[in-house]
């Protein structure tokens, strides 16, 4: 069966290619085979995985060597970004993530790494590494260094998968600042602020914990991860970082908006309740006027006097006139 990176792609096996040490590939091999190449000393392997069963890591456990810990985390999603070494081999976790559309899709790699070979396994949302592959393939002195370049790759690249992300909510972020403080206030503006804010506490989870992870690649020992390595790995810790950092003031200015929101939708309540006031205010003069006069009291002086409807009439626009007049001004209508 041909391999295939692509997510839906039926084989979980999306490679199995052996390169020589001077970083040359030399072609794909059976996965029977992989013991037999990693006996010489002039080869390694890159091997790529999408979701593998049972039966297919006990075979990668036998193949490579793996410590069966570590092939029972690989095993199982929903795993923390971590380092991990296993004697001479590195077990690493990194949460990768992908835009669809206004929500943002997490998936998991986890990796194996040792002196002739790495292994990664893809789980949930991701896109593969077959890109990542060809770019390393194009500089063969690069990949020379072994698998810690390849292990470099794979972890640049999902670094870089973040950044786009970032934007995105950056430019969305601008926009529903202007819907915030438009004319006429929209409920799904602030339920967008809440779920943004909530996919950004998870990306951080994803970006923050693999900030410690490549600062313990950058202090490895040289018998495990080459000294010419470390600028690479700090490099993409610097990355990292300044995507951590952009998150967390997302985050905050996101916080903000949704508390000016709030603040805005309380202000035009009081603004509205101010209106009724005033308005309950104006009907309230000839209410208690025309109540006044209403009582039927036979001994009442005004009832006799005949210019007595017309005066209440006019006294009862004056005062419900300045009373207009001066909530206007105080701009309670």
């Amino acid at each position: 069966m041909p391999l295939s990176d692509t997510p839906n792609a039926e084989n979980p096996v999306r490679a199995c290619v052996a390169y020589d040490r001077s970083g040359r590939r030399v072609g794909d091999i059976a996965l029977e085979a992989i013991s037999d190449m990693l006996a010489l000393s002039d080869r390694f392997v890159w091997v790529g995985l999408y979701e593998p069963d049972a039966a297919l890591l006990a075979q990668m456990q036998h193949e490579f060597g793996l410590h069966p810990l570590a092939v029972e985390d690989a095993a199982k999603a929903h795993q923390r970004p971590k380092l991990e070494a296993y004697g001479e081999s590195l077990f690493v976790v990194a949460r990768t993530a992908s835009r669809s559309g206004a929500h943002v899709r997490f998936g998991e790699t986890h990796v194996f790494m040792g002196r002739n070979y790495i292994l990664t396994i893809r789980h949930g949302d991701s896109t593969g590494y077959a890109t990542v592959r060809r770019n390393v393939e194009q500089t063969p002195a690069l990949l020379a260094q072994g698998p810690g370049y390849a292990l470099y790759a794979v972890l640049d690249a999902i670094v870089d998968g973040y950044l786009p992300i970032v934007e995105a909510y950056r430019a969305e972020l601008e926009e529903l600042e202007g819907e915030i403080f438009a004319r006429q206030w929209r409920r799904g503006t602030l339920k967008r602020l809440y779920a943004m804010q909530r996919e950004l506490t998870r990306l951080r989870l994803a970006v923050a914990p693999l900030q410690d992870v490549l600062a313990q690649l950058q202090r490895l020992p040289g018998d495990v991860m080459p000294e010419a390595m470390r600028p690479y790995f700090r490099d993409v810790n610097d990355h990292a970082n300044r995507i951590n950092d952009t998150v967390g003031a997302l985050r905050e200015m996101l916080s903000a908006a949704m508390n000016v929101s709030v603040s805005l939708v309380t202000l035009e309540q009081n603004e509205v309740v101010k209106r009724l006031a005033g308005w309950a205010a104006l009907l309230a003069v000839p209410t208690l006027l025309t109540g006044w006069f209403g009582m039927n009291f036979r001994h009442m002086p005004e009832l006799d006097w005949r210019w007595s409807y017309p005066a209440l009439l006019v006294f009862t626009l004056g005062l419900c006139g300045g009373l207009y007049y001066w909530l206007k001004r105080s701009r309670w209508l």
